[in-house]
């Protein structure tokens, strides 16, 4: 099966996830939000960010044209979450604000809360030519 992601659609999603990590990883009030957040609320946040990126592909990069490629389009969600929350997972680690090895909750927290805008970014920018 034919997947339709080459290294110009990780390109995109990478660039589109990097445009909109870098301010928000910057920023205190995101390093604050993510240690207080309860785990209801987290999740809440990684539900909304897959639904938004789910609706966003289904209208824009899928056209609607989704009912014999299911399992492709779940796997393009799939994998512009993963890419977004890599390059989130970079970023972070860049500035000194993703501690894996001392506090992973926290990590784990802070890369969910800032990987829900990177990733609307990446799904976004992937857009732009469409299948």
């Amino acid at each position: 099966m034919n997947l339709n992601i080459d290294m110009k659609d990780i390109g995109q999603i990478s660039i589109g996830s990097f445009a909109f990590a870098v301010p928000i990883s910057f920023s205190e009030e995101a390093w604050r939000i993510s240690e207080s957040l309860p785990f209801t609320n987290l999740t809440l946040v990684f539900l909304l960010s897959v639904s938004f990126l789910a609706l966003f592909a289904y209208e824009s990069v899928f056209q609607g044209q989704v009912v014999h490629r299911i399992f492709v389009f779940i796997i393009r969600i799939i994998i512009a979450y993963i890419i977004s929350a890599f390059v989130v997972a970079l970023v972070l680690i860049s500035i000194d604000k993703l501690p894996l090895l001392t506090e992973p909750i926290i990590a784990i927290k802070r890369l969910i809360v800032i990987t829900m805008p990177a990733s609307m970014g990446a799904i976004i920018v992937d857009s732009f030519d469409k299948e």
